[in-house]
């Protein structure tokens, strides 16, 4: 899903299912380290992955969906994309992009009153492959509470898809999290997301 011969593979088989009723963009990997001490093709990797599969398979299946008046797309983004973080700065891009464009695909789809449904799931620390696939201790970045379980994660993206909401943050604690970056002025807001330099020893 990372390269154009997955993508146009998948693309090609969504384009072939006329009863399509759900398509979950749920493909995505992170990334640790600063922005250019990371190699540029796994940054252009994770932007195909994240933005272009994400593209090219939804406009598959809304061709799909929109024809049969049904059907819905959960494009999986992440609370990291409603700030911008040191440290993770294509990851917050991308799933920030993928919040904006699951939002207007879904003022377009009100636009001619369809009942084809659009949401950007957008979740906290969740216990699955991700954060093993980075050989990181999951306790290490956040508390035992912040670790949401996928298979409520996936509950509440499936009762908010009935209603249709755009976007969903699953749980209590994230939604407040999200609310107070959001409204925080921007300097204060950078400097909690910007971490202290490491410390350095005096003559080096």
């Amino acid at each position: 899903m990372s390269d154009e011969k997955g993508i146009a593979l998948v693309a090609d088989l969504i384009s072939g299912q006329e009863g399509l009723d759900l398509l979950i963009n749920n493909a995505g990997f992170g990334l640790r380290g600063l922005f250019w001490e990371t190699s540029l093709e796994s940054q252009e990797q994770m932007h195909r992955l994240h933005i272009t599969a994400t593209i090219r398979l939804s406009h598959a299946a809304l061709r799909r969906m929109v024809s049969r008046d049904a059907g819905a797309i959960v494009n999986v983004a992440s609370v990291s994309g409603f700030y911008p973080r040191a440290g993770s700065t294509s990851y917050g891009a991308t799933k920030a992009w993928m919040i904006a464009f699951t939002e207007a695909l879904r003022l377009e789809l009100l636009s001619i009153r369809s009942a084809v449904k659009v949401q950007a799931l957008s979740p906290g620390f969740t216990y699955t492959e991700f954060h093993d696939s980075m050989n990181v201790d999951r306790h290490s970045i956040a508390a035992p509470s912040l670790w949401l379980q996928a298979e409520n994660v996936v509950d509440e993206s499936l009762r908010a898809l009935t209603k249709g909401n755009p976007v969903v943050i699953p749980s209590w604690r994230y939604k407040a999290i999200v609310t107070l970056a959001t409204k925080l002025p921007a300097p204060l807001r950078r400097a909690i997301a910007t971490p202290r330099p490491a410390h350095r020893v005096a003559g080096k």
